[in-house]
């Protein structure tokens, strides 16, 4: 993680996660993840604020019974409506004690209010709460785009700058992935709503990036005991499009680790830390070769495990040289080589109870599918559906990729869908660049 801001292009985020400590340590990282709203000025019209308690132990969490809250910009009113609705939920009760002197709301208001238009909040204090009790708050409160989700938390307390850094990194991997499982107590204060927002990403397929990670070494200097601040926004991944600079930055590693496997047989190394956070953040990737048109190579990955632009250049490598259905790529077919790039969200299990059950789930053009039986196990990125336009023959012929017979059918077959973002380009290599220096 480097000392220096991240920055990120203005995304449209349906949900934030922001610090919450003093605005002259954390401030500058939180309006990192505000200045992402800009696009939604206006359509905002409700915030749902959660974060963690820091002055009185309970359990679940707590809403207050104020019809109002007040910050140096003016009062922001409550949604009386959206608190009546969960206060029903078993993990929600109405307390004003857990509100009274809790910091980790207040502090966003500032924020909320130069960033967007009137809005209605509700503020919710997370105590010791599961992550399913959060999600379940989450669910019915989640809206369509009127409502933005906001969770408050810091990251990383007291240590020395360098093990801060390794902590941070870990904890922003974490959410990136979507790995509520992965994401320590340490590693933030906020863990609970975190966890509980992480699940609800995950069952609604979303995706989180980091837009801003520093700690307070980095914003007031003193580096021997730090708090760890990040900012990361939440976007549907259906929806979620990398820009055309960030393209092209895969685009060219990609190219660049087929002709790296040309000189020397391996991938090409990369620096992390040098490239936008968009192509760092932790994704799962597929890489597909096309020559002339037709299918040459194609290998990736199905869960998020490391950085973006280093799951293409590993599996751009593995694409051009270890894909068995394909000799190894040769310097003369470089001329009619295209790359295409698919970034995967995370595959969600599928609900059927029998095959036609399973054609009538899915959704042709946007579903990716992944197939499995025991051990095996086949896949179809979103794009399968150009030549495979019926669900009916788009099942027929992944069970066949998975090994199965086109017919076979039984009560072990699982299936997870996933939606991708894809896109093209040339392989703009000249012969010369691929002989051994």
């Amino acid at each position: 993680m480097p000392a220096s801001p991240i920055r990120a292009r203005h995304t449209a985020p349906k949900a934030l996660i922001a610090p919450h400590a003093g605005y002259v340590y954390s401030g500058a990282v939180a309006g990192t993840a505000y200045a992402s709203l800009a696009p939604l000025r206006g359509r905002i019209r409700r915030v749902v604020l959660l974060g963690p308690s820091h002055r009185v132990p309970f359990r679940g969490l707590a809403v207050p019974t104020v019809s109002a809250f007040d910050s140096p910009l003016g009062a922001v009113p409550l949604d009386p409506a959206a608190i009546a609705s969960i206060l029903n939920l078993p993990a929600v009760a109405a307390r004003d004690d857990a509100h009274a002197r809790e910091h980790s709301l207040e502090v966003h208001l500032p924020f909320l209010q130069r960033a967007l238009d009137e809005f209605d909040l509700v503020p919710i204090v997370v105590g010791d709460a599961t992550p399913e009790a959060v999600d379940e708050v989450l669910a019915a409160l989640w809206g369509g785009p009127e409502t933005l989700i906001v969770v408050s938390s810091d990251l990383s307390h007291y240590h020395a700058y360098d093990e801060a850094l390794v902590l941070d990194r870990r904890a922003g991997q974490a959410i990136e992935a979507l790995r509520g499982d992965l994401l320590e107590d340490g590693q933030a204060c906020g863990n609970r709503p975190i966890r509980g927002l992480l699940r609800r990403a995950r069952a609604l397929d979303l995706r989180a990036t980091a837009l801003d990670t520093r700690n307070s070494g980095d914003t007031k200097g003193d580096k021997s005991r730090v708090v760890g601040y990040g900012a990361y926004a939440f976007e549907y991944a259906e929806q979620a499009r990398l820009s055309a600079a960030q393209r092209e930055v895969l685009l060219k590693a990609a190219a660049q680790s087929l002709v790296n496997g040309l000189r020397t047989g391996r991938p090409a190394k990369l620096r992390l830390g040098s490239f936008p956070p968009q192509v760092e953040a932790i994704r799962a990737s597929f890489v597909t070769l096309e020559s002339g048109g037709a299918l040459r190579g194609c290998i990736g990955s199905t869960q998020p495990r490391r950085p973006l632009i280093q799951d293409v250049v590993e599996n751009a490598f593995k694409s051009g040289f270890s894909d068995r259905r394909f000799p190894k790529l040769e310097v003369k077919e470089l001329d009619r080589m295209g790359i295409g790039i698919s970034i995967l969200s995370t595959p969600r299990a599928i609900d059927f109870d029998s095959e036609d059950g399973l054609r009538a789930a899915l959704r042709p053009g946007l579903d990716g599918v992944v197939l499995t039986e025991g051990k095996r196990r086949g896949l179809f990125l979103p794009q399968v559906w150009a030549s495979l336009p019926d669900a009916q023959g788009f099942v027929a012929r992944l069970k066949q990729k998975a090994g199965l017979a086109p017919d076979h059918w039984s009560d072990e077959i699982r299936a997870f869908r996933f939606t991708a973002e894809t896109f093209k380009g040339k392989l703009d290599v000249r012969p010369e660049d691929t002989k051994p220096t």
